[in-house]
């Protein structure tokens, strides 16, 4: 039997079949040009396949070969709908898209029988609950943004949208995250493709997002034109200002968006010419030192009237935060509020190195970010927004446990406007019109029903989370610590997230000690003045680096010029 059937099998069948039915629609009837037809395709893909010369597979086993790429290009939808467990990441487990569409279609999202979770397993977490649970009785809250250099801060709810632009995202999405918003009284950042006409229809609150392309505030050359910048920024809808630095699913890589993108409505938005290639260079013209990026946030603050501007990155070489830091005390200049992207984040499209192996996890950026700051004595001045795979009130918690004031988060709120993860948003091809510019795809997407998801999305979130803190006996979530969170670690232990990510003491940079290895060897390497190192890290690691540096530097040269005002806790959050 083996002998019988050769990789040529398929192809003779196929001619057999294409013969017999093909004289018997001759002979007989023409009905049986229905199973002939068929089989003269069949047999046509068969000769094609061996004269063409890119498949190795089709050529060896023609006709059959063909199955190999059908199931290939299905495999994806067969393992989400067949194959893969609850609770399996790819990058999001169903159990947590089955949430967000639970919670965006107010439906039950109870579970009965116990959890599904690995409890005894390596990394599972969970929050201390205390014996004297509280009562909240509003779950809408907020956190003050702005420093003592603002002259209009915003109360912003501690649940908002990330940045993803009009152009990754269709318009009607957009549509129905901005009116969702309004419903849910929540921001909308804009992501650095600029403020479209979508943005604004609905009067949604924006963070608008600045990336090194200026889209929306750049003059004929691509540079940085204050006027423009001013005439928009001045906008009432308009509530923050974030410079983008990097994004975690690409730090340090810019962009282009191909010409055949650039629609008439792209093209208005970022205010570049239609149907050209849109350059998002991987590094900004308007500064190129920490002393400068901290000037250009304090122009943006006046050009803008004194609305809150800061920055939002992606950790990477920790001298280079440590840099902006020291700019920070050198200049007196500080940022309101500092986005930090964990190298989770995922909806930009990009190579996969970058994606698997480039940025810093959110919450070791996060932590990085909030003890420097602590250290330096400038915290309480300055909001810290943290985004990077936060779907639940349980990713809130331990987030805002490690240092955040806010969550911002990008795919769950795209699951809660319709997206089924189909992995096709690079493609313009989205089965639900999310991440699509094709009119016909997103027609699909009704505005007025996904706005309202998305904000029961928010609210039911947000309801979740204060009751996570009410029976940890907490009022709000700026409450939490890191010792409000456990995790089981590999060998079976259990620790606090403070024993994991411990605190510094407010000033103790400024001091001098570098109780933490990060600070010790990173700390005296940044300088206020450039990105750059003072000197190498191998020499840092080998014990070199103090030892080759003049005298001055070896001293706490870089202290404060300011003294950090701290804001009293009533009005640094608000529960509206």
């Amino acid at each position: 039997m083996h002998r019988l059937l050769t990789r040529y099998t398929a192809l003779y069948v196929v001619f057999l079949g294409t013969v017999v039915f093909t004289i018997l629609s001759i002979t007989n009837t023409a009905w049986w040009l229905i199973l002939a037809l068929p089989f003269i395709g069949l047999s046509i893909l068969g000769l094609v396949d061996l004269k063409q010369t890119r498949h190795a597979i089709r050529r060896n086993y023609p006709v059959i070969g063909n199955l190999r790429f059908l199931f290939e290009f299905i495999r994806p939808e067969i393992r989400q709908y067949f194959i893969e467990g609850d609770n399996q990441e790819s990058p999001f487990s169903r159990a947590e898209r089955s949430l967000v569409y639970q919670r965006a279609k107010q439906q039950e999202d109870k579970l009965p029988f116990g959890t599904q979770q690995e409890i005894y397993g390596s990394g599972y977490e969970w929050i201390n609950h205390s014996m004297q649970p509280c009562q909240i009785p509003d779950s809408n809250f907020r956190t003050l943004v702005g420093g003592p250099d603002c002259t209009k801060p915003y109360s912003m709810s501690v649940f908002n949208i990330s940045a993803m632009s009009f152009g990754a995202l269709s318009a009607n999405a957009v549509m129905a995250l901005n009116k969702g918003a309004v419903i849910g009284n929540f921001a909308h950042d804009t992501g650095e493709g600029g403020i479209s006409r979508y943005h604004t229809m609905y009067g949604g609150d924006l963070v608008w997002n600045i990336g090194s392309g200026y889209f929306g505030c750049r003059d004929d050359k691509g540079n940085f034109s204050p006027e423009r910048f001013a005439e928009r920024a001045r906008q009432d809808n308009v509530k923050m200002i974030e410079i983008k630095l990097s994004q975690g699913a690409k730090p340090g890589q810019g962009g282009i968006l191909p010409g055949a993108k650039v629609t008439p409505e792209i093209a208005a938005a970022r205010e570049v010419p239609v149907w050209q290639d849109c350059l998002s260079p991987a590094k900004h013209s308007a500064f190129s030192t920490p002393v400068e990026l901290l000037e250009f946030v304090a122009k943006l603050r006046e050009l803008s009237g004194g609305k809150p501007v800061g920055f939002k990155l992606t950790i990477g070489h920790p001298w280079e935060w440590f840099a902006i830091a020291k700019a920070m005390l050198k200049t007196g200049i500080t940022p309101d509020f500092i986005v930090v992207d964990g190298a989770e984040g995922g909806t930009g499209a990009a190579p996969v190195e970058f994606i698997d192996h480039v940025g810093t996890p959110l919450r070791e950026s996060l932590r990085l970010v909030h003890n420097t700051l602590v250290g330096i004595g400038l915290r309480e001045r300055i909001r810290i927004g943290a985004s990077g795979k936060i779907i639940s009130a349980f990713d809130m918690a331990r987030i805002m446990a490690l240092g955040a004031d806010w969550c911002n988060s990008a795919r769950g709120f795209m699951f809660a406007i319709g997206c089924i993860q189909a992995l096709t948003c690079h493609t313009g091809r989205c089965p639900v019109g999310v991440t699509t510019q094709d009119p016909r795809r997103q027609e699909a997407l009704v505005v007025s029903d996904k706005s309202r998801r998305a904000a029961n999305y928010h609210n039911n979130t947000l309801k979740a989370l204060a009751d996570l803190l009410k029976a940890a006996g907490l009022h709000h979530p700026n409450e939490l610590r890191p010792h409000h969170i456990a995790k089981r670690i590999p060998n079976g232990e259990i620790r606090v997230l403070s024993a994991m990510f411990p605190d510094l003491e407010k000033g103790e940079l400024l001091e001098g000690n570098y109780r933490q290895t990060i600070f010790r060897v990173g700390w005296p390497m940044a300088q206020a003045e450039s990105f750059e190192p003072l000197y190498s890290l191998s020499a840092a690691l080998s014990g070199l680096g103090t030892k080759h540096r003049p005298a001055s530097m070896n001293s706490n040269a870089e202290g404060p010029t300011v003294k950090p005002r701290d804001v009293d806790d009533s009005a640094k959050t608000e529960q509206a």
